[in-house]
């Protein structure tokens, strides 16, 4: 796990990048468009679906807030509208290769969910007073994150806006999102841009308090989830770890990644409705689970216009053909030495792997992996920040999904939006005995 300090200065810089103001930074291509509002995924046969991803719906949703945009203005502000000859043709030809992808991974996650989805609905909550954390905190986790003091803001806990609520995204205990959102209460009510927080695995929501205060003390709405399974969707400190068992065993959810996804999709739709946020400008951030969450959640949902997902983005398929899986597969490991069991294997191997995620993740290690996936996130500002000797995510698995991305961006006029950085520090993992030494530590 990276230093907190680390970890939000870097953050910081690119979430800042949302305060730019609205322009070609932001505009997207209606062949770009991803996004299934949960009202019509009924409407349309899987085949349609696949083919149209509703735009008819998005561009209705802009003409409400601009009137004067039409489809031919949306489609001209895109950043290949204004690249001439071959660049231009490049950034047609992605916007149509990102929607076919986003359409088959729609259909991944609708594929396990036909027969439960529900009307997008919101339940009151209340403040959760004891947590559910489900493995014991290392001592540099358990701190308050300070790397990101608050703002002085006079009388700030007065002003501070805290809800609590469920979005109700399916049938079943997993379809009740909990979510915390944190802001500043205006004198003069005003649309606001959005980060949202998503926390690493077997936390929950509230370990994210102290970032989203001190964001909210600098005008975002700060939201953070707890994930499938994590804090209140967890009954107890094993859930996690039994659902992945599940689903292996029965290959009817996706716990690890996938499910998850689903709902900061329809985050997103909540998060579109409402009149304090400014739609334009919602970023998503993340770390470890969280990371992946935000980097499958940005790739699906082009709502998500900055995107900094920390110790999260990874080579799936790189790491089985380079043998680097052991550390990933380590934190989850009750789970493969099921499938090890199950498959009559005397330890955990490549096969192993493989089958675990085509089972739990369809199509992780292969057409959703990063060298894939990432790159269709441009042009929205992007930064992967990696720890420089992370066993999870190895730098060399990063080189091709990088490559990659920094292409995507160059074609489409976009290349300063895109950054990767490694952190190094001489304590990246905590010893056998569960201590942390001490070391520099810097940016690279």
């Amino acid at each position: 796990m990276l230093p907190r300090r680390a970890v939000m200065a870097a953050a910081t810089l690119v979430l800042a990048a949302m305060w730019r103001p609205r322009g070609p930074l932001l505009a997207i291509s209606a062949a770009g468009l991803a996004h299934v509002p949960l009202s019509s995924t009924r409407k349309y046969s899987r085949k349609e679906r696949g083919r149209k991803l509703v735009t008819e719906q998005r561009l209705r949703s802009n003409s409400r807030r601009n009137p004067s945009l039409s489809s031919r203005d949306a489609t001209a502000g895109a950043p290949g509208a204004a690249l001439p000859g071959r660049e231009m043709i490049a950034s047609s030809a992605t916007a149509d290769a990102g929607a076919g992808l986003r359409s088959e991974f729609l259909q991944v996650l609708l594929s396990r969910r036909r027969d439960l989805q529900v009307p997008l609905s919101v339940e009151q909550g209340s403040p959760v007073k004891n947590p559910l954390h489900q493995k014991r905190l290392w001592p540099k986790e358990a701190e308050p994150m300070e790397s990101c003091p608050r703002k002085e803001v006079e009388n700030f806990k007065e002003k501070l806006v805290e809800e609590n609520f469920y979005l109700i995204t399916e049938l079943g205990e997993q379809g009740r999102v909990p979510v915390l959102l944190l802001k500043l209460n205006d004198p003069v009510p005003k649309r606001k841009p959005v980060i949202v927080f998503l926390h690493s695995s077997y936390k929950c929501k509230e370990w994210l308090r102290p970032l989203l205060e001190g964001y909210a003390s600098r005008g975002y709405i700060c939201v953070a989830i707890d994930s499938r399974y994590h804090g209140e969707r967890a009954s107890n400190e094993n859930s996690y770890i039994d659902a992945l068992k599940s689903a292996w065993r029965n290959g009817d959810t996706m716990p690890f990644i996938f499910d998850t996804v689903w709902d900061l999709i329809k985050l997103g739709d909540h998060l579109s409705e409402r009149e304090d946020v400014d739609t334009c400008r919602i970023g998503i951030t993340g770390e470890s689970l969280g990371g992946m969450h935000a980097w499958f959640a940005a790739f699906v949902d082009t709502r998500y216009s900055v995107i900094v997902p920390i110790i999260g983005v990874q080579g799936f398929r790189w790491a089985i053909d380079n043998n680097k899986w052991q550390a990933r597969v380590n934190s989850i490991k009750p789970l493969f030495e099921e499938a090890r069991i199950d498959l009559g294997k005397s330890e955990i191997d490549t096969e192993v792997v493989e089958k675990v995620w085509g089972k739990i993740a369809p199509g992780l290690d292969s057409q959703f992996d990063a060298p894939c996936s990432v790159p269709l996130i441009a042009p929205r500002p992007l930064l992967l920040l990696n720890g420089a000797e992370d066993p999870r995510c190895p730098i060399a698995g990063l080189e091709e999904p990088s490559s990659r991305a920094a292409k995507a961006y160059e074609e489409s006029g976009s290349a300063e939006k895109f950054m990767v950085a490694f952190h190094c520090r001489a304590w990246n993992w905590p010893s056998n005995d569960g201590k942390h030494g001490e070391g520099s530590e810097r940016l690279v």
